[in-house]
Order: C-alpha cells, then sequence, then structure tokens
C-alpha cells in the first residue's frame, strides 16, 4: 500500500477539517451539556434533537460533506474506504460530529446493506430517506438471553408464512432506537434451522410502528443513555411484515453481516484513533499547564515517557487499520478478515489506554464532565463488546492464522 492518501482523499479531509474547525470543535462541549438538560433520563418518548446541530446537518449537506462513507460516485462521494479512513478520524475527535456529516452508526452498515444487497423497492422506500438524512435506522443483532458473542446462538426467530413473515425474539444494545427520527430496524434472526450453521440466518427491515414491537427501556453504558441516540432493548410478539423486506432472501444474514461488518469496522476503529489523537492533545495541554512540586506535571513521574508511548501506540494503531482499509479494497473483504478481526483488539485497547492516561494527567478533571475524557472512556470500553469481544476477533486471527500450517 502506498502511504500517501489519495488527492481526492487529502482535499476532502482539508473540507472536513475546516467545517470541524469552524462549526463544531467551538461548541462542542456547550453542546454536550445541553443536550443533558435536554433529555435528562432514559426516558426516550421525551428526547429531543438540539436544534443547532440540525443546522449544521444542512449546513453539511450544503457544502457536498454528506455520505462520505458510500462508495459511490452518485450517492456518496465515491471515496473508497482507505480514502474514507481519515475523515472518520478527524469525526472521531468529537463523538455527535459523524451524524452531522451523515455518516453516524448503525446507519451508514444499514445504508451499506441496503446500497449493496437491497432489492429497488426496500431502496426506494429506505435507502433514499436515509441518505437525505431524513429518518434513522437501527440494527438488531444483540439477544438479551443468549450469549451473543457468538452470534449462531441467536434464539429470535423469522418465519415465512405465506406472503408474510412473522418475527419474534428480544434484542438489545440497539443503537440509535432511542432518536426521535429512527422509523426502520435491520432485524437478524433465525430462519433455516435445517441449513448450515452460517445458511440459518437472515436480515428482514422492521418498520419501528408494527404491531408487535415494544420498545422496553434504554440501556445505560456507565451512567449515560447517550441520548437522544440510546441503546435500547425490544421486545417483537408476532411481528408481522411483507415478505419483500428480506434482506437478499432467506438464509443470507451472516453472507450479508461479512459485508455490512467490514467498512464498518474501519470506521469505528477510525473515529476511535480520532478520540485518542484528541486525548494525547488534551493531556499535553494540561501536563503544561499545570505546575507541582516546581514543575509541569508533563515533567513528573514518568509522563513524558507515557506521552512518546502515546504516540507510537495511536501511529501503530492507525498503520494497522489503514492497512486494513487498504487490503479491503484492493481484495474484499472475505480476503481481509485477519486485519479486519485484529484492528478491532488493538485500536480499542490502545484508545482505553491512551484515554486511561490522559484522565491520569487531569486528575479529577478527567473524569468530570468539564473534559470529554469521561465519555471517551466510555465509548473505548464499550468498543471492545460492540462489534464482539476481544476475545472473539483473536479467535478468528489464531484460526487464519493456523490454516497456513494445516497443510504443510
Amino acid at each position: 500500500m502506498h502511504f500517501e492518501h489519495s488527492q481526492k482523499a487529502q482535499d476532502y479531509l482539508a473540507r472536513v477539517k475546516a467545517f470541524m474547525k469552524e462549526n463544531v470543535y467551538p461548541i462542542e462541549e456547550r453542546i454536550y451539556a445541553e443536550l443533558e438538560e435536554m433529555n435528562p433520563t432514559g426516558d426516550w418518548k421525551n428526547w429531543k434533537l438540539h436544534p443547532e446541530l440540525e443546522a449544521l446537518k444542512v449546513k453539511a449537506r450544503e457544502q457536498g460533506l454528506a455520505n462520505l462513507f458510500l462508495p459511490d460516485d452518485e450517492l456518496g462521494k465515491g471515496l473508497s474506504c482507505l480514502e474514507y479512513a481519515p475523515l472518520a478520524e478527524e469525526m472521531g475527535r468529537v463523538p455527535f460530529s459523524p451524524e452531522i456529516f451523515n455518516c453516524n452508526a448503525p446507519d451508514t452498515g444499514n445504508m451499506e446493506v441496503l446500497y449493496h444487497f437491497g432489492s429497488e423497492q426496500q431502496k426506494a422506500k429506505w435507502l433514499t430517506p436515509l441518505l437525505n438524512g431524513e429518518i434513522r435506522s437501527v440494527f438488531g443483532m444483540t439477544e438479551p438471553d443468549v450469549a451473543s458473542s457468538d452470534a449462531t446462538n441467536m434464539a429470535a426467530t423469522i418465519e415465512l408464512d405465506g406472503d408474510e413473515v412473522v418475527i419474534n425474539g428480544k434484542k438489545w444494545w440497539s443503537t440509535g432506537l432511542g432518536h426521535p427520527n429512527a422509523k426502520v430496524t435491520v432485524f437478524m434472526g433465525l430462519s433455516n434451522p435445517e441449513n448450515d450453521r452460517h445458511s440459518q440466518h437472515s436480515m428482514v427491515l422492521v418498520p419501528l410502528d408494527t404491531p408487535g414491537i415494544e420498545i422496553k427501556r434504554m440501556l445505560s453504558a456507565y451512567g449515560d443513555f447517550d441520548a437522544p441516540y440510546g441503546h435500547g432493548e425490544m421486545h417483537f410478539t408476532n411481528v408481522r411484515v411483507p415478505k419483500e423486506n428480506i434482506v437478499m432472501g432467506l438464509g443470507k444474514g451472516f453472507a450479508i453481516a461479512q459485508g455490512r461488518l467490514g467498512p464498518g469496522r474501519i470506521h469505528h476503529c477510525m473515529r476511535a484513533i480520532g478520540m485518542a489523537e484528541k486525548a494525547l492533545e488534551l493531556a499535553i495541554k494540561r501536563g503544561l499547564s499545570r505546575t507541582a512540586f516546581g514543575k509541569p506535571i508533563i515533567k513528573l513521574g514518568g509522563n513524558q515517557e507515557r506521552i512518546a508511548n502515546a504516540r507510537m501506540a495511536i501511529d501503530q494503531a492507525r498503520l494497522l487499520t489503514l492497512n486494513a482499509a487498504w487490503k479491503i479494497d484492493a481484495v474484499g473483504v472475505k480476503n481481509a478478515m485477519t486485519e479486519i478481526s485484529a484492528i478491532k483488539v488493538v485500536v480499542p485497547k490502545m484508545l482505553t489506554e491512551v484515554v486511561d492516561m490522559a484522565i491520569q494527567l487531569h486528575g479529577g478533571a478527567g473524569m468530570s464532565s468539564d473534559f470529554p475524557l469521561a465519555r471517551f472512556a466510555a465509548g473505548a470500553r464499550s468498543l471492545r463488546l460492540a462489534d464482539g469481544p476481544d476475545e472473539v476477533h483473536q479467535g478468528m486471527v489464531t484460526r487464519l492464522e493456523l490454516k497456513k500450517y494445516v497443510s504443510r
């Protein structure tokens, strides 16, 4: 791979950086404080969107900075996974900023599902309004009653009944479920138990206002409900939708998921690297500006070495992630599984360590809402579970590595 981003990527990166500098960084902490005031509890039915963020979404779209993630010249900007990666990093410095550019999870993954695997009817009904930023979506995969680290354990069911499918089961940690504009979930469940274990599941598009869906609650992560997005639990009881809502076909769920999660993991990891860069920046500024025992605290207690280690760890994680993005573009997700699994272990661990170091340098302030570090810490820890626990990804790397020696 080349170590210089394409001119197209550099141009878009310059534009995103300029937009962030002018519109996002100056209001970052105030917006978070006001969102907490507007949405103080887990009562998602009364959650509100911030008008300034809604205005920034319009502004970004007018400047041609929406849907940067989609590798399509007409619907997106035609950026490859590798070209989009540095843009995701810049957005990651402020966790609410991806939505401004219509590049937030889980909508990006759901839009990719519809773009790559959806029928023309499904694209017209759901992809177009998602691309236009008119609605938000949810991804229903993780379940409360099974060990979801093994996705083949899924207990929720999808049964064909004439011209309809009937859906039953529970889902939780469904990101974005509390958003006032959430209208549809991509639901993954067991549909063909007679097939081999990776051909038993399907994905179905289910409007959230369909009878039989009950949103039980939003789940807090480290005490934060992440309003107005939310991570919720929903129950499905004899929910019926037309069979035309099945994506690609029965038994195709894992094939779709593989295509969905590859680029999505690049996006998650690059945003995490952006968080790590912001945390390191804050740590250095804090260390230089505060004095203890007659010295700047950056010169005390091994802090200079910690800064150096953070710099090296961030750069290593970035190169590993860019290599994974390059390989996805070059040979496809299926042939980049080692690299994709590796970054899902390496990057969140790196972010956790860098943020923890920054919090230590800030002292008590680092744990407060005066700085974004506590928010980053919760996000970093969540990432070690969000796309599967570290152990699952390590197991994948091991299996692929051992395969190299089986035929010898």
